[in-house]
C-alpha cells in the first residue's frame, strides 16, 4: 500500500506582505485542508477483507471458540485480558492479522491495514502488549492526562480562587481530563463504546476551549455573550454526538467537524494575542501554544506502518502535545493571576 501523498503548495512572492490577521487565516485555512484531505483519501489496503484473513478467522473460531477448547480458553486466559474483554474470537482477529501481514511482507507487498469497528478509521496491525492494542498512543494519552492532572494542582496551588476565570479553567482542566482518560481507555481496548467516547470527549475539548475564549475575551465584561456562546456550543455538540450516534459514525464528518471548530478556536485565541502583544508580556505563551496543538495535529498526515509494530504517527502526535501542557498552564496562571491584579487595581480589563 502506498503511502499517501500531498500536493505541495506553490510558493509565490507577495509584492506586500499580508496583514497578521490575514496570514494567520490563509494559514489555519491550509491546516484544515489537509486534515480534510487525510481523511478522505482513504487508499489504503483492507487486510480484513483478504480471503486468506477471513477464512483463518472462520476456521479458528469453529476450531477454539465453541466446547471444551473455549473453556480451556476462558480458564488459561489473564485476568488482565478477560477484565478487559478480550474474546475468544478477537484472539483469532488478532492472529489471523499477523498471518495475513506475514504473508504480505512474504509476497513483497506493503503492510495491510484493518478496520477497526466498522467505520472508515483504518488502522494499522499493532503489536499487543498486555492488554493494551496500541501500547505507545495508550502511554502517550496517560502521560498527556498527568500533565494535565499536574498543571492543574498547579493552577489551583498558584491561583486564588477570585481569579475571574478560576471556575471555568477548572472545568476545562476537567473535561480535558476527561478526554485524556478515554484516549487511553480506547487506545488499550478499541471497542464500540470506547471508540465514540475518545471522539465524543475529543470534540468536547475543543468546544469547551472555544467556550474559554469567550469567556476571557468577551465575557468578562459581557456574561450575556459567553453565556449565548456557551448554549449554542452545547447544542452544537448534542447535535455533532447524536449524528454520529443515531444518523451514521462517519469518520470523514468527524475529522471535518473537529478541524471546523478547532480552526474557530485558533483564529479567535490568535486574534486575542495579536491585539494584547503590547499590553501583556505573556502573550505569546497563548500563541505558541495554540499554533503547536494544531501544527502538531498535521502529525496525523505522515501515516506510517508502526515502528518496532508500536509506535505510529498518532502516538508520535500525542507524544509531541505532553510538553504544551506546561506552556499553557504557566499562561493560564499568569493570565488568572494579571486579571485577579486588575480586579483589585480596578483597571478596565483587556
Amino acid at each position: 500500500m502506498p503511502l499517501r501523498s500531498l500536493p505541495r503548495a506553490n510558493s509565490t512572492t507577495m509584492a506586500s506582505p499580508l496583514p497578521p490577521c490575514t496570514a494567520v487565516i490563509y494559514s489555519a485555512l491550509a491546516i484544515v485542508a489537509l486534515l480534510l484531505l487525510s481523511a478522505t483519501a482513504v487508499n489504503a489496503s483492507q487486510g480484513d477483507k483478504e480471503p486468506v484473513y477471513q477464512d483463518c478467522v472462520t476456521q479458528c473460531v469453529r476450531t477454539n471458540c465453541t466446547g471444551a477448547r473455549l473453556r480451556g480458553f476462558q480458564s488459561t486466559q489473564a485476568p488482565y485480558m478477560a477484565l478487559t474483554g478480550w474474546t475468544c474470537r478477537d484472539d483469532c482477529r488478532y492472529q489471523c492479522m499477523w498471518q495475513t501481514v506475514g504473508l504480505y511482507q512474504a509476497e513483497g507487498y506493503s503492510i495491510p491495514q484493518f478496520h477497526g469497528k466498522g467505520n472508515d478509521d483504518i488502522q494499522w496491525p499493532f503489536a499487543r502488549f498486555l492488554c493494551f492494542e496500541e501500547p505507545a498512543s495508550a502511554l502517550a494519552s496517560l502521560l498527556n492526562g498527568l500533565a494535565c492532572l499536574l498543571m492543574l494542582l498547579r493552577y489551583r496551588s498558584s491561583v486564588p480562587h477570585q481569579s475571574p476565570m478560576y471556575y471555568t479553567i477548572t472545568a476545562f482542566s476537567l473535561v480535558s481530563l476527561n478526554a485524556w482518560f478515554w484516549s487511553t481507555v480506547f487506545h488499550t481496548r478499541d471497542t464500540y463504546l470506547t471508540e465514540k467516547m475518545d471522539y465524543f470527549c475529543a470534540s468536547a475539548v475543543i468546544l469547551y476551549s472555544i467556550y474559554l475564549c469567550c469567556v476571557r475575551t468577551l465575557g468578562l465584561k459581557r456574561p450575556g455573550v459567553s453565556s449565548m456562546v456557551g448554549v449554542l456550543l452545547i447544542l452544537a455538540f448534542t447535535s455533532h454526538v447524536s449524528y454520529l450516534t443515531f444518523v451514521s459514525f462517519d469518520y470523514g464528518y468527524n475529522m471535518a467537524a473537529n478541524a471546523t471548530i478547532g480552526i474557530v478556536n485558533l483564529l479567535w485565541w490568535l486574534c486575542w494575542c495579536w491585539q494584547n502583544r503590547r499590553t501583556l508580556p505573556y502573550w505569546w505563551k497563548c500563541g505558541v501554544v495554540v499554533v503547536l496543538l494544531h501544527g502538531l495535529a498535521l502529525l496525523e498526515l505522515l501515516d506510517f506502518p508502526p515502528l518496532f509494530w508500536v509506535l505510529d504517527a498518532h502516538a508520535v502526535w500525542h507524544l509531541s502535545t505532553v510538553p504544551v501542557h506546561f506552556l499553557f498552564y504557566s499562561f493560564l496562571i499568569d493570565d488568572s493571576l494579571h486579571l485577579l491584579n486588575t480586579e483589585k487595581t480596578g483597571v478596565k480589563l483587556e
